[in-house]
């Protein structure tokens, strides 16, 4: 096995079924790559951590499980009213071990149907983060978002980062994001990522979302964009994440999308695979 990419997860109880299958389709499509995967929470019961326990000691990974409180004590009502957990991503520098200097954040909503290991050894060129942006056929959503934000920047999804740890150590605390939220409220329509965007998107390189973070709902757009030379055939043999962003999720019975089949088949496979790994009773 090669040197370990470290894997940063941060979810609740909603997302353990969804985690698991986005941890099989990486070990699926990186069979030759050791993974150690870092799980930020705050309030999972050991059993649902032995539940991704069980999955990757099968793989051969280690898991390292981390319980985290953000204090919001003194903070107004209006950053009280948003989950803790959103913070954890973007905080990551304060959780993590001090030999912890690079990890990748994948949102649990996701699958890796390619090699990643060229994102974890993508040259940052001294910025904090990489990042990908989600566009339209045109550059519209990235100007409404400048004109929400103040920013100057594209506008990047948060479900695939590779972050630089130790300079997010140095550069995001809690305070300047609680103060960014206070600040800001009004026009806030994802926090955490309109957080990221406003607070560090001149520290984010960008990275090619068809290849990184491909945005499920958007494949006529993708096609459109590209003069229809990116159908199904290229996803498959270039794309290396699938993102399925907004809702339904791909779980839900009401998903019926062209790559709904794809996650219920690595589904079917993590829940056999974790059927066999039950002892028998007597």
């Amino acid at each position: 096995m090669s040197t370990p990419i470290n894997i940063l997860v941060t979810l609740d109880a909603g997302y353990l079924s969804s985690l698991k299958v986005m941890l099989w389709s990486l070990a699926a499509n990186n069979r030759n790559q050791d993974f150690h995967i870092w799980l930020v929470h705050e309030k999972l019961t050991a059993a649902q951590i032995e539940e991704v326990q069980d999955l990757t000691d099968a793989l051969g990974w280690e898991l390292t499980a981390l319980t985290t409180k953000i204090d919001l004590t003194d903070q107004p009502a209006l950053i009280k009213r948003y989950p803790p957990a959103m913070y954890f991503r973007l905080l990551c520098g304060q959780v993590l071990p001090a030999d912890v200097h690079r990890v990748i954040y994948l949102d649990p909503d996701i699958i890796v149907i390619n090699d990643i290991t060229p994102l974890w050894e993508l040259d940052l060129q001294g910025n904090m983060l990489a990042a990908a942006a989600h566009r339209g056929v045109t550059k519209l959503v990235d100007n409404v978002n400048q004109l929400r934000l103040g920013t100057t920047t594209s506008y990047f999804n948060s479900g695939v980062l590779v972050i630089d740890v130790d300079q997010a150590r140095e550069k995001i605390h809690l305070s300047d994001i609680t103060a960014a939220i206070e600040a800001y409220h009004d026009y806030l329509i994802l926090p955490d990522q309109d957080v990221l965007n406003f607070l560090y998107g001149e520290a984010i390189l960008e990275i090619d979302e068809e290849v990184w973070n491909y945005d499920t709902r958007k494949y006529l757009v993708y096609q459109t964009r590209t003069l229809s030379k990116h159908d199904i055939h290229w996803v498959m043999r270039h794309t290396r994440i699938l993102h399925y962003c907004g809702t339904p999720k791909p779980w839900d019975a009401t998903s019926d999308s062209k790559f709904t089949s794809l996650f219920l088949n690595y589904q079917q496979q993590v829940q056999r695979l974790l059927a066999d790994l039950k002892p028998t009773e007597a």
